[in-house]
């Protein structure tokens, strides 16, 4: 298998898979690139080994080096593989950033069991007209990796994305919260049956998890930091103008997503770029946390 498995990582214990899709195609240069270097050095500092996972003329790599993340940042034609992409990027000598549903794939072929990201995907709003769910909510129904998120993100339909993750089988956990939260936003109403508060509770209930066989992963639900979270009725006041915006211009299917974050950062300004990297950070420490009980 075309996998290429960095000498930081390789016969590394207490190890915390990073995503790629933010360095791609989540944030600006040079935000992107600063980003997964903290992230990187979150997974440190709380005593687990970084393993930041792209696609990088075609080779899949768990544990880029900085320069290998500079180029992902920066690179002409990069592009952002799903799980369903990634032997298209191998065959294509793609450079690529991994979204969610691959970079559990790529975890899970290599033996890692925890995973830092921002949010996940889901189901759409207006899903109905355009069958619009996120390859996010079968990886985590048939991949047995631990996820740590901040919810998943603000533009999706947060009641139906529950809903079918439960239909899925999928474990949806607080982390110090007893309500889903909402990427930028820490609360929402949407209530979750199960809480942990401390990272070995977490890792005991996975290894309870994974001796029994289950096949799926888990959602582990971390909010923003309070701090640098925003206002919901801000939120969703900017989500309905962005929204009606982009049933005008009829866009749909894959351009949805990046048109939606785009919009929504030229409404916020920094204080959007500063709350993802915020969020990203303090997922990155959690897991790390995490995977040192592991």
């Amino acid at each position: 298998m075309n996998i290429y498995i960095s000498p930081s990582v390789v016969g590394k214990t207490h190890v915390v898979a990073l995503e790629t899709a933010v360095l791609t195609h989540g944030l600006p240069y040079p935000k992107n690139v600063e980003a997964v270097l903290a992230m990187e050095d979150a997974v440190r500092e709380s005593g687990a080994v970084p393993a930041t996972i792209g696609i990088v003329d075609g080779t899949i790599k768990v544990g880029l080096t900085p320069d290998e993340i500079e180029k992902l940042g920066t690179v002409e034609d990069r592009k952002k593989v799903s799980v369903r992409d990634i032997a298209l990027a191998v065959y294509g000598k793609w450079n690529a950033g991994t979204t969610v549903s691959a970079t559990m794939w790529v975890a899970n072929k290599v033996g890692i069991e925890v995973f830092a990201t921002g949010g996940i995907g889901g189901v759409h709003r207006n899903v109905e007209k355009t069958w619009d769910i996120s390859a996010d909510m079968y990886a985590l129904a048939t991949i047995p990796v631990m996820v740590v998120s901040s919810g998943a993100k603000s533009i999706l339909d947060l009641p139906k994305t529950i809903e079918y993750l439960e239909t899925m089988g999928v474990p949806v956990l607080g982390y110090g919260t007893n309500v889903f939260p909402a990427f930028y936003t820490g609360k929402t109403d949407l209530s979750l049956r199960h809480r942990f508060d401390t990272p070995n509770q977490v890792a005991a209930y996975w290894r309870v998890h994974r001796s029994m066989g289950m096949k799926s992963g888990a959602l582990i639900a971390n909010p923003i930091p309070q701090e640098h979270a925003i206002d919901p009725a801000e939120m969703e006041g900017i989500l309905d103008k962005v929204l009606f915006e982009m049933e005008e211009k009829h866009i749909v299917g894959k351009d949805v997503t990046p048109f939606l974050l785009s919009r929504i950062a030229q409404e916020l300004g920094d204080k959007v770029v500063d709350a993802n990297i915020a969020l990203l950070v303090n997922n990155a420490r959690v897991a790390g946390a995490i995977a040192r009980f592991l």
